[in-house]
């Protein structure tokens, strides 16, 4: 398989899907001429014109709803978001009618609608700026969300979502846009909320979702390699809809358990799964369950500090040698 960068893959995605259903169209900041402030729509613009890939004004507000009522006419827009940090001003047109209108429509009108971007710390960029809200987004029920952390599930997974009949908020990293890896040439999708084994292991299962799954890994092989330890990686891709199978499947494997999550502790991602476990496979367990986590703080500016804030495969081996 051809090896291009998670960028690229998102890019062939949109590509792909433009060419494939004329109700799709890509909107946001910069996304047209400049071709995205990431270069993830690149070379779009030139191929499918204004009318297919629409810059918009700094007002994520303005063109979510606008998204929204185009969804509601039969339309697939791909939202960017130039960071998800930005759609917290946005999160009426989001939660409240994106989140609820097929509800509130008794089944009748969906709202299928991507919204992406970068959702993530570690780039010295602020506290304003390097929010994960998937936490967030995940308790609305309406709502589904999905966080790839390499190439082969990012276009699998945003062919999928583009093609949903609801709205998918897809949580991208930038310091994964350049990872390389394999990706098969031509359409495929990767159903939402269905779990990957990234690492097959014995001892300990690692729960990750997004960049942290890459970590996990790390950290992994470092426990393999010093300490004897097999630990299993389970990246969620999806984390509404979960695939609690995976989650309870791998647990009964190794019967210990590390969560690990670039959100902040409290009411997180890995505070709802943490609670799962114990509710529905609290016998599988040999020792507790343990979190690996964002430290409990807004994002530091200085990027040394906010190395350390992340989760980091240092603090996930410390945590696992606690369960031994």
């Amino acid at each position: 398989m051809p090896l291009i960068t998670y960028r690229t893959a998102l890019n062939q995605a949109f590509a792909e899907e433009l060419s494939r259903d004329e109700s799709v169209f890509l909107m946001g900041e910069e996304v047209a001429q400049y071709n995205g402030a990431y270069k993830v729509t690149e070379g779009l613009w030139e191929r499918f014109g204004s009318k297919r890939i629409i810059d918009t004004p700094i007002s994520e507000a303005a063109f979510l709803g606008l998204g929204v009522g185009a969804a509601m006419m039969g339309l697939r827009p791909v939202i960017e978001l130039m960071f998800w940090s930005f759609a917290y001003v946005g999160f009426d047109q989001i939660i409240n009618n994106a989140g609820c209108i097929r509800y509130m429509s008794g089944g009748l009108i969906n709202i299928p609608m991507v919204i992406r971007g970068p959702a993530n710390g570690g780039t010295s960029v602020g506290a304003t700026h390097s929010h994960t809200p998937e936490n967030l987004l995940a308790s609305t029920p309406g709502l589904k969300v999905v966080a790839p952390a390499t190439p082969y599930d990012a276009k699998g997974l945003m062919i999928a979502s583009i093609r949903d009949q609801d709205t998918v908020c897809f949580m991208e990293n930038t310091l994964l846009y350049g990872n390389i890896g394999e990706v098969p040439e031509g359409s495929y999708s990767i159903p939402l909320g269905v779990a990957d084994i990234k690492r097959e292991g014995t001892d300990v299962s690692f729960i990750a979702h997004g960049r942290a799954v890459l970590t996990a890994l790390e950290a992994a092989e470092m426990l393999q390699e010093e300490y004897g330890i097999s630990a299993e990686v389970v990246d969620l891709r999806s984390i509404r809809p979960l695939d609690e199978e995976a989650i309870f499947t791998s647990i009964a494997k190794t019967h210990r358990v590390v969560l690990i999550d670039e959100n902040k502790p409290f009411c997180g991602v890995s505070a709802q799964i943490a609670s799962m476990i114990a509710e529905q496979a609290f016998d599988e367990l040999d020792a507790p369950i343990l979190r690996v986590t964002a430290l409990d703080a807004p994002a530091i500016y200085s990027m040394p500090l906010e190395k350390l804030q992340l989760p980091t495969a240092e603090r996930i081996i410390q945590k696992t040698l606690t369960l031994f």
